[in-house]
């Protein structure tokens, strides 16, 4: 169901493909300034629900809703107001970086204003006139990122964004994330890194099969599939494990009255996986 405040939702959702039922049911809403993320094994849905939210396709069934009214009363305005960056990301194969960035900046109406800075800030501005048939995969990926964000969006559509970056161009994306969340733009993030997902987004829904399988804050989820053991390296005892409850009580007090624990800890999943246990399948 739609929240007040929110900017994207879907409500019962569900598409098919012939015989094939991509979506089923789906149900999700994304609040304004907050970075949701979108995981699920490959085939689960992932692409196809991001092209239903920009209305590259049709739902069989459901309601869909953006910046607060139906898809279907979505204005040419409104669309203005998105950011892409998709595997289908349009850049000019015999233009420069920095000649795309200023043909998508006449497309929407913006100023060059910005572009030296975004090309600094992606480590691209010695390569702004390299032609983009001659550019990196990763070179590519970071003048499409640039492109999506040169009209200031407020909504953004990520797939796997750092697909292809090496870590320091990856550790870069997260921290323009997290100033684009700072500034109030929404992000809607598909990925395959479990690590980003965890230290990037606020909330993440896990797509399995065309259903959500699980949806909350990363921490909340990693708790909610923790194991009953705690862990404890001990001095001289070794590695002492114990059930996580009231029974184990006597026997931590003891290793600590002993001035036997070195550390303890509990011991939750990390969202990897939480991810495997919820779809039994890599992504």
């Amino acid at each position: 169901m739609a929240s007040r405040g929110s900017v994207l939702s879907m409500e019962g959702v569900s598409l098919s493909f012939g015989d094939k039922r991509v979506l089923d049911g789906l149900t999700f809403s994304v609040a304004r300034g907050e970075c949701f993320g979108f995981l699920g094994p490959s085939g689960a849905g992932k692409t196809t629900t991001i092209k239903l939210l920009t209305r590259q396709l049709k739902k069989d069934a459901g309601r869909i809703s953006l910046f607060g009214r139906p898809i279907e009363n979505a204005s040419d305005a409104d669309y203005e107001r998105i950011g892409i960056l998709s595997d289908t990301s349009a850049l000019y194969e015999r233009m420069s970086i920095e000649d795309n960035l200023r043909l998508y900046a006449k497309i929407r109406g913006r100023g060059e204003g910005d572009i030296g800075r975004l090309l600094e800030r992606m480590n691209l501005a010695d390569d702004r006139k390299t032609l983009v048939k001659n550019c990196s995969k990763g070179m590519r990926q970071r003048a499409a990122l640039l492109a999506a964000l040169i009209h200031s969006p407020e909504l953004l559509f990520l797939d796997e964004p750092t697909s292809g970056l090496d870590p320091a161009a990856r550790a870069e994306v997260h921290r323009m994330l997290a100033e684009l969340r700072s500034a109030g733009t929404t992000v809607f993030l598909t990925t395959h890194d479990m690590a980003e997902a965890d230290s990037v987004c606020d909330r993440i829904a896990v797509l399995d099969e065309g259903r959500i399988a699980a949806e909350g804050e990363p921490q909340s989820l990693k708790l909610r599939y923790a194991r009953n053991r705690v862990v404890v390296v001990t001095r001289t005892r070794g590695v002492v494990e114990t059930a996580k409850d009231a029974s184990a009580a006597d026997g931590l007090r003891e290793l600590f009255a002993a001035g036997e624990v070195l550390s303890i800890h509990s011991d939750e999943p990390n969202l990897e996986e939480v991810f495997l246990e919820l779809t039994g399948r890599e992504f």
